[in-house]
């Protein structure tokens, strides 16, 4: 099978995976243990960003960064907020109804490209910051996986990063996805230097915790062991 070939048939395979999702609002931010985690996970980006990457407020609105798998654009909006211009900002989705959903929360001049992110023309080391948020646990064949990582890869410039969110364990309840360890990042990005974090306590945990009070997120999540995600940044060396 040629890398087209696997490519459009783990492209159809996403699709039918995420039209067999039933809707729920477990992921909604009305829920405490969702913007909880949120916060934490936004907390813990800009530590990277300023203690390891070396940003600051000024370079900020200068990057270019490219969300692959950009969804409804919540990310999008909250690089918005955190100083990126608009201009510099693109998103990759293919969903349809969910690139249309964004286009109708962001600034027009934020750049939206709806189909398959591997397909997609994106210049070479155009980018600053090449992000992904759970796109890969959802990516079932690994050589397409391969075949993504290195493509964003090349988009990124010499000094620039990919910043990687995405759990690291299996969940057994949901075949369609699959847990992507530390280890597999490092294969997927063997030249990269790899900061990581790990946060976000257990989804499972976090609802039950969060019953009995929101902050009992907090003290349930003191345990690293209970933490199913990693953020990471994996910087290309200036020199590549």
């Amino acid at each position: 099978m040629t890398s087209e070939s696997y490519a459009a048939e783990e492209a159809r395979s996403v699709k039918e995976r995420y039209a067999r999702r039933k809707k729920t609002d477990l992921y909604s931010a009305l829920r405490p243990e969702v913007i909880l985690s949120t916060q934490e996970r936004q907390r813990v980006m800009l530590q990277l960003f300023t203690k390891v990457c070396g940003f600051t407020g000024d370079t900020l609105r200068y990057l270019k960064l490219l969300d692959v798998g950009c969804g409804y654009g919540g990310h999008l909006l909250d690089f918005l907020r955190l100083g990126l211009s608009p201009e510099n900002l693109s998103g990759i989705e293919l969903l349809r109804d969910r690139i249309e959903v964004a286009r109708t929360k962001l600034p027009a001049t934020v750049n939206l490209y709806y189909g398959e992110a591997s397909a997609t023309e994106v210049a070479v080391e155009s980018q600053d910051v090449v992000f992904q948020s759970v796109v890969f646990s959802s990516l079932l064949n690994a050589d397409f996986q391969s075949e993504l990582a290195q493509k964003m890869w090349s988009w990124v410039r010499p000094g620039g990063g990919i910043l990687w969110y995405d759990f690291i364990y299996d969940n057994p309840k949901n075949p369609d996805v699959r847990g992507v360890p530390v280890q597999r990042v490092r294969e997927l990005f063997p030249q990269g230097r790899i900061t990581v974090r790990r946060l976000t306590l257990a989804p499972p945990i976090s609802r039950r915790a969060c019953k009995i009070h929101p902050a009992m997120y907090h003290i349930c999540n003191a345990f690293p062991f209970l933490r199913t995600h990693a953020l990471c940044w994996i910087a290309k060396s200036s020199g590549d």
